[in-house]
């Protein structure tokens, strides 16, 4: 008894050249978007670094004034781990998109 398989229709010439197109397009927004997200990263520690030491600073001194530096060096850090959080659903999205654009080349 033969099995049916999973047949793909294969793709023409210029829909693979399309294709071909697309992915390298992909490639290079998702090499792009890799580079601001180490850069975010990076950021990122300096801001969380810096709102770690006014924490200390304030429960070390206990004025009005260190809470703010605190409070306003924690909102900062924040900012970049959203930030953050976006790049890196960013570059997800684009190695999805890279992977289904791979995905149509195979057969």
């Amino acid at each position: 008894m033969a099995r049916l398989r999973d047949v793909r229709p294969t793709l023409s010439l210029v829909e693979q050249k399309a294709v071909q197109k697309r992915l390298m397009e992909v490639h290079e927004r998702l090499v792009r978007a890799r580079q601001e997200l180490a850069i975010v990263e990076e950021q990122l520690a300096v801001f969380a670094d810096s709102a770690d030491d006014a924490r200390i600073r304030s429960l070390v001194s206990e004025t009005p004034l260190a809470n703010h530096d605190w409070s306003e060096a924690q909102r900062h850090a924040d900012a970049y781990r959203r930030g953050r959080d976006l790049a890196l659903a960013h570059v997800s999205e684009l190695e999805r998109t890279q992977d289904e654009l791979l995905a149509k080349l195979v057969v």
